[in-house]
C-alpha cells in the first residue's frame, strides 16, 4: 500500500483540548437533568451519591490512564484490548464501544432539540416546545417532527466540522465546554452569595438531616445507578491518543483533570440546588431541578439573560452539543482504529488526504448515529449504559493481563496500589452491571433484546470479514507479505 493510504494521524490536540474533550462529555445534559430526580430518590444525600460515583469511576480512570501510556494508540478500551486478547476478544470489544458510543450521539442530539427549543420559546421566537408543530420536509410534502430535524442538523453540522479538521473539532469543543463551565459557576456563586438573603437564600439547614427517613443511607444506591451515566465520558480522551501532543503523559493528565475538575463541578452545582431550593422542591421540579434553583435566587431582567432559569436552559444547549461533539470524535475513531486493525473494511481506517481525518470512519458513524434516533430514547439509553460497563470491566481486567503478559512494559504511569484497584473497578463494575440487566429484564426488555441483537450482529459481521480477508488472500498470493517499507519481523 502506498504512502499515500498511509497517512498516520497528525497530534494537533493540545493537553487543555484532550481535557475539554473529557469534560464535555461528562457534564452533559446530566447534571441539569438528573439532580433532581437524584433528590426524589435520596433527598439531600443527592450530594453523597455524585461524590461516591466519582470514587467508583475513578477506579476505571486509573486503568485508562495507565494503558493509555502504555499504549499510546487512538480507538480508547479497543486499541487497549486489541493489544492483548484474541482477535474476536477484540473486535466485539470495539464493536460495543462503537455502538455505545453512536447510541449516546443520538441521545445527546435528542437532548439538543427540546433545550434549543426551549431557549428559543425564552426569548419570544417559537412557541412552547410541546406545541411546535412538524416541519415539512420539501418537494416531499412530509411533516417531520422539529425535534428530529434539529437533531439532524446538530449532527450533520458537527459531523461535518469533524470530517474537516481535528484541530477545528477539538478547538470548539474546548470554547463550548468553557462556555458552559463558566455558566454553571455563574449560577454556583450567586447560589452561594444569596446566603442570608431574598426570599430563597442558601443554608446548610437544607441538608439536616442528610438521609430519607423512610429509606435511610441505602436510598443512595439507586440514586448512584440513575446518574452514573453522568461520569462516562473521560475514556473518550483516549479515543484521541495518537492525535494529543505527547500522549504518553498528556492523555493520564487530561483523565485526571477532566474527571477532578467534572467531580468539582458537580459537588458544586448539587450544594447550591439543594441549599437553596430544599431537596423536597428540587425533587418535585425533577428534571427541570436545577432550572428551578436559578430562577429562585438569581436575578431577572438581566439584558441577554432573562432570568436564571433561562441561563440554565442556554447551559443545557452547550452541554449537549459538546457531548455529542465528544461522542462524534469517539465513536470515528473507535471505528478508524478497527478498520486499520483489518477488522471492519480497510477504507473505514484511512486518513483522507487532504483533510487529515477519518472521513469515512466520521461519516459511517454518522449514518448510524442518525438512525439510532429512531430507538425509545429509554431503552438506547439502557443500551449505551449496559455497553459501557461492560467495556469498563474489559478494560481493567486487561490492564491486569498487560502487566502479568509485559511486566517490562513502559509505562509512564502506573496505578498506585495496584492490583487493588482494577479489582475494585471490576467489581463495582460488575454489580452495577448485574443491576441493570436485572433491570432490563423487568421493565426494559426492548434494550436487551437489541442488546443481543447488536452483539450477534457483530459475530456474523467478524466471520463475513474473516472471509472476505480469506478471499483476498487466496486470489493475491502476495496479500500480507511484508514489502519493502514493512520488513517482515524476526
Amino acid at each position: 500500500m502506498s504512502g499515500h493510504d498511509q497517512r498516520e494521524p497528525e497530534a494537533e490536540l493540545t493537553l487543555l483540548d484532550a481535557t475539554m474533550i473529557g469534560m464535555g462529555a461528562m457534564i452533559g445534559a446530566g447534571i441539569f437533568v438528573l439532580t433532581g430526580l437524584a433528590a426524589e430518590i435520596s433527598g439531600p444525600a443527592a450530594l453523597l451519591v455524585f461524590v461516591l460515583n466519582g470514587v467508583v469511576t475513578a477506579f476505571t480512570g486509573l486503568s485508562y490512564a495507565e494503558l493509555a501510556s502504555a499504549i499510546p494508540k487512538s480507538g480508547g478500551g479497543y486499541a487497549f484490548v486489541r493489544e492483548i486478547f484474541d482477535d474476536f476478544g477484540s473486535f466485539i470489544m470495539g464493536w460495543m464501544l462503537w455502538f455505545a458510543y453512536m447510541i449516546a450521539g443520538a441521545l445527546y442530539a435528542l437532548g439538543f432539540a427540546p433545550n434549543f427549543l426551549e431557549l428559543l420559546h425564552v426569548y419570544g421566537v417559537v412557541a412552547p416546545p410541546d406545541q411546535v408543530g412538524a416541519v415539512v420536509i420539501p418537494l416531499l410534502g412530509i411533516g417531520v417532527p422539529a425535534k428530529f430535524v434539529l437533531a439532524f442538523v446538530a449532527v450533520a453540522g458537527l459531523v461535518a466540522l469533524n470530517a474537516a479538521s481535528t484541530a477545528a473539532s477539538g478547538s470548539a469543543e474546548t470554547v463550548f465546554t468553557i462556555i458552559k463551565v463558566s455558566i454553571l459557576v455563574v449560577f454556583v456563586a450567586f447560589g452561594f452569595f444569596s446566603a442570608g438573603g431574598g426570599e430563597t437564600s442558601f443554608t446548610f439547614q437544607n441538608f439536616d438531616p442528610l438521609f430519607p427517613e423512610e429509606s435511610g443511607a441505602f436510598s443512595i444506591l439507586p440514586a448512584m445507578g440513575l446518574t452514573f451515566i453522568a461520569f462516562e465520558g473521560y475514556d473518550l480522551i483516549t479515543t484521541v491518543t495518537e492525535e494529543v501532543e505527547n500522549p504518553r503523559e498528556n492523555i493520564p493528565k487530561a483523565i485526571f483533570l477532566s474527571l477532578g475538575a467534572t467531580v468539582l463541578v458537580y459537588l458544586l452545582v448539587v450544594t447550591v440546588a439543594i441549599g437553596t431550593l430544599g431537596a423536597e422542591e428540587l425533587a418535585a421540579a425533577g428534571e427541570a431541578g436545577i432550572a428551578a434553583a436559578a430562577t429562585s435566587f438569581m436575578p431577572t431582567g438581566v439584558p441577554l439573560i432573562q432570568n436564571g432559569g433561562a441561563l440554565i436552559v442556554f447551559g443545557a444547549v452547550f452541554s449537549t452539543i459538546t457531548a455529542l461533539n465528544a461522542v462524534v470524535i469517539a465513536s470515528s475513531r473507535v471505528a478508524f482504529s478497527m478498520g486499520r486493525e483489518g477488522q471492519l473494511l480497510p477504507s473505514i481506517g484511512r486518513i483522507h488526504y487532504r483533510f487529515g481525518t477519518p472521513f469515512v470512519a466520521v461519516l459511517l458513524s454518522a449514518v448510524v448515529m442518525l438512525g439510532s434516533v429512531v430507538l425509545p430514547t429509554q431503552s438506547a439509553g439502557n443500551m449505551s449504559s449496559l455497553f459501557f460497563l461492560l467495556s469498563f470491566i474489559v478494560v481493567n481486567v486487561a490492564v491486569i493481563r498487560l502487566r502479568r503478559k509485559r511486566p517490562n512494559m513502559n509505562r509512564p504511569y502506573e496505578i498506585p496500589y495496584y492490583p487493588i484497584p482494577p479489582i475494585l473497578g471490576i467489581a463495582l463494575n460488575g454489580v452495577l452491571a448485574v443491576v441493570l440487566i436485572w433491570f432490563l429484564v423487568r421493565t426494559d426488555l426492548l434494550a436487551l433484546l437489541l442488546s443481543v441483537g447488536w452483539l450477534a450482529a457483530g459475530g456474523v459481521m467478524y466471520v463475513a470479514l474473516n472471509r472476505y480477508r480469506a478471499r483476498g488472500t487466496d486470489d493475491d498470493p502476495t496479500a500480507g507479505a511484508p514489502t519493502v517499507d514493512e520488513p517482515a519481523e524476526e
